[in-house]
């Protein structure tokens, strides 16, 4: 994210503006090392998946808890951008254009799960949370730190003290509220997974107290290879999200050939 001299927004990843001088690098470079993360624990997925890694890896405490915070990352940059991007109005044109991109987005992860691991589909996972997150998050965009703390709280508590026959309905799987789930690959439903993106809001506002993301958009880009290559997958998150487990499945499955753990 270059800074510049004029205000304006510019289009990011499947969560991203900001209404400042220019895109805070930082940010996209936060971004970029979700996505790292992410693509690890796709890989070693698909190390288990052929037959490479022991059977039960993603099973493990560690790989359970991996996902979480890497899911929890996406989310909670997913708030930070969306307050960034409306802190003096909401921006409808561009909000209704990220938002269907990240929605068909979401829609393809769901078709492409269903044909290739219909046993285990994604029928509500990271984008469909971030999209209807993003959504519901418009309307808690004013509210003050505090009610934004207390609502991220009542969010996580909820599903951990209430689940009900009445959301096993498969329209209200998104909730989280079912005592049951079928299995899927990818799930991160609005309860609890709405708390992160709320907090991600209050962080920003609490950021503004101190000018902190003014500072941060006007500071020089960053220069080095590394630096762009990351700022640039940052900024294309939603085109590596979609494309880098298609490249990491090929290669697993090219490596398990070549093992000899597949027939």
């Amino acid at each position: 994210m270059r800074a510049t001299s004029r205000s304006r927004p510019i289009d990011g990843g499947p969560i991203a503006q900001t209404e400042t001088s220019g895109r805070i690098e930082e940010l996209d470079i936060a971004r970029a090392i979700a996505l790292v993360a992410m693509a690890v624990f796709h890989f070693t997925f698909d190390l288990e998946l052929f037959g490479i890694a022991p059977p039960g890896t993603m099973h493990t405490p560690f790989w359970r808890g991996f996902a979480m915070l890497t899911a929890g990352s996406f989310i909670l940059i997913a708030g930070l951008s969306l307050r960034l991007a409306h802190r003096g109005r909401i921006r409808w044109r561009p909000f209704l254009r990220r938002i269907a991109k990240v929605a068909l987005a979401a829609a393809l992860v769901t078709g492409a799960t269903y044909v290739f691991i219909p046993q285990g589909f994604i029928y509500y996972g990271i984008l469909h949370s971030i999209a209807l997150s993003s959504l519901v998050g418009l309307a808690v965009l004013r509210f003050p730190v505090w009610a934004l703390v207390f609502l991220a709280a009542c969010v996580t508590w909820l599903p951990a003290t209430f689940r009900s026959e009445m959301f096993t309905a498969p329209w209200l799987y998104w909730t989280g509220l079912s005592p049951t789930i079928p299995y899927t690959v990818d799930f991160e439903p609005f309860f609890p997974w709405f708390a992160p993106f709320v907090l991600g809001i209050a962080l920003v506002k609490l950021a503004e107290r101190i000018g902190l993301p003014a500072r941060l958009a006007s500071t020089p880009p960053k220069t080095s290879r590394l630096a762009r290559a990351a700022i640039w997958a940052g900024r294309h998150s939603l085109l590596v999200y979609l494309t880098h487990q298609p490249v990491l499945l090929a290669l697993t499955w090219a490596l398990a050939k070549a093992l000899g753990t597949l027939p």
